[in-house]
């Protein structure tokens, strides 16, 4: 049991740190409350939860980037919060074995996009060194942003895996901001996802919720994103992306063959 606890916490570390950094910290906590026997729909709901802290923390970290990104929070955090709430509902309407079943496919998609990470960031860094600099985007594309984020959202309150990594590949297609830029406002969109994802979850599935995961994974995420915003951009991240695809992997093997 210890061991356990032990695990559930060093994962809510782990993902705190990276969703800050990377932004796909749920193929870390949540494989490892799958791998400790938690039932999928459990495991989700509580993760969701308890990453809640970790999100908030980091967001708090990065608020020096945020302030030239006012414009684009005003348009981007409501489209981004009201996805949140389809997708948590979506979550709690849906059978539950429909969420079971796809599962692995959703670890997987997260795991590839993990991967992909690199190139997504590669292209934004020629986006903005092409543009000449920083600068919001104009109205027309940060409309069409908005239409993404909203999409995306859905699919954070649903789920949630790399849903940052989405944002930020999204968002670097469509706009000429930096790579801290694009972190910062990221941060802010996935802690709105998670944050009205929790309420509804609390609200109408207080039987789906493992409180002793939860708080285990918010104490480890807490303190993970702080330390993701103060000391995570000198950790290496192709070593991040290779612990992400190992307990990604992980998961889904369980899921598939042992379940």
């Amino acid at each position: 049991m210890w061991l356990q606890w032990a695990a559930i916490l060093g994962a809510g570390f782990w993902a705190g740190m990276i969703n800050v950094v990377v932004g796909s910290g749920t193929l870390v906590s949540f494989p490892v409350l799958l791998l400790c026997g938690y039932p999928p729909l459990v495991a989700n709901i509580s993760n969701n939860i308890g990453l809640v802290g970790g999100n908030l923390s980091g967001t708090f970290g990065y608020r020096r980037e945020l302030r030239d990104q006012r414009g684009a929070a005003r348009v981007l955090l409501p489209a981004s919060t009201a996805g949140g709430i389809v997708g948590a509902v979506l979550l709690l309407v849906l059978p539950a074995e429909a969420f079971k079943t796809i599962v692995p496919a959703l670890i997987a998609a997260g795991v590839l996009m993990v991967a992909a990470g690199p190139i997504v960031q590669r292209r934004a860094a020629r986006r903005h060194r092409a543009d000449g600099g920083t600068g919001e985007a104009p109205a027309p594309r940060l409309a069409a942003v908005a239409v993404g984020i909203f999409a995306l959202g859905v699919y954070g309150g649903y789920f949630g895996a790399a849903q940052g990594i989405l944002v930020v590949g999204l968002m670097s297609l469509l706009t000429s901001e930096s790579m801290q830029s694009l972190t910062a406002i990221k941060n802010l969109l996935v802690a709105s996802v998670n944050t009205i994802a929790a309420i509804t979850f609390m609200l109408v599935a207080w039987g789906s919720i493992d409180w002793p995961a939860v708080l285990l994974i918010a104490l480890g995420a807490t303190l993970g994103g702080v330390v993701g915003a103060r000391f995570g951009r000198r950790l290496s991240p192709t070593l991040i992306r290779a612990l992400i695809v190992a307990i990604g992997t992980a998961a889904i093997v369980n899921l598939v063959f042992f379940q």
